[in-house]
């Protein structure tokens, strides 16, 4: 049976996705508090374990389940364009998920059990018999809490030496984790003829595309207005005005967005989704900065 090319293997796995999860990881760092210097090891690891392995599984999970509808939504894919042969995607898919596990497992209890959870909901996402992506809510809520909660409560934890992260970066983890949300509903945009006729109950499908970006933007808007509320109840108010000013500009961008959600979720996604993980970094340092006074 003939491989994949190492460059199919790689666009597979779709580097590009990467990045949330590896940026909440490390906003999980600095909202620590610990000198990430004397822990560079551990910080190094769950990056990679954050982004090109556990992010990287799920990617290719969903690919190979999601192989039918891809053929509509996105033919030139590695598996519906041939490129990836025969079971070379369930059998990658499988195999980072071990390698996974064996990498989580130098992280101690905390970065083990992240890791297991993540990969849980990855593949309860994308396989029967929950596959949770059959229904908006659900599947979105899962994506949301691997990409940013679980990836926060990660690194604030490794960092700590496996202790309870501060119940104040559980809160912002567990408000960016929603905000994530609408993040995925707009994810969604471009596959919604190939849900449609596939039976996948996305939001863009369930609601509309107009009422499915009304609701993204609530979604992704009203936990940052509680973000603002609590940085400045904490004491960090020019932390929150940073916050706020940057969730301003995005409800500024999302007034466009609504005009064309389908066409114009890509903008955003490389606008205001940008302007949103910036107020979660300025978050983490607010809680850096209320530790240290």
């Amino acid at each position: 049976m003939s491989r994949p090319s190492l460059s199919v293997v790689a666009e597979f796995l779709k580097p590009i996705t990467w990045f949330p999860p590896m940026w909440a990881f490390g906003c999980g760092v600095v909202a620590s508090g610990m000198p990430a210097s004397e822990r560079w090891q551990v910080v190094v690891i769950g990056i990679l374990l954050a982004g090109p392995l556990v992010c990287a599984t799920s990617q290719a999970v969903n690919d190979w389940f999601d192989r039918h509808v891809d053929a509509i939504n996105e033919p030139n894919r590695p598996i519906p364009s041939g490129r990836m042969p025969g079971y070379w995607g369930l059998y990658i898919a499988i195999g980072w998920t071990v390698l996974s596990l064996m990498v989580a497992a130098t992280l101690g209890i905390w970065g083990f059990g992240a890791a297991v959870v993540g990969l849980l909901l990855a593949w309860a996402y994308s396989a029967p018999p929950f596959r949770l992506k059959q229904n908006g809510w659900w599947g979105n809520t899962a994506c949301a809490i691997c990409y940013e909660g679980l990836a926060w409560v990660t690194g604030a934890a490794v960092m700590a030496g496996g202790a309870m992260p501060d119940m104040r970066s559980l809160l912002l983890a567990g408000l960016y984790s929603a905000g994530a949300h609408g993040i995925m509903t707009l994810n969604d945009f471009k596959s919604v003829e190939g849900d449609t006729r596939m039976g996948i109950g996305s939001l863009p499908v369930k609601l509309g595309v107009v009422n499915a970006g009304r609701v993204a933007c609530l979604v992704m808007v009203v936990p940052q207005l509680f973000v603002v509320a609590f940085l400045s109840h904490w004491g960090a108010m020019g932390h929150a005005m940073v916050v706020g000013l940057l969730l301003a500009i995005q409800v500024m961008l999302m007034v466009r967005l609504l005009d064309s959600p389908r066409e114009l979720a890509p903008w955003y996604n490389g606008t205001g989704i940008t302007l949103y993980v910036a107020g979660m970094l300025v978050s983490a340092f607010a809680l850096r900065a209320v530790a240290e006074v």
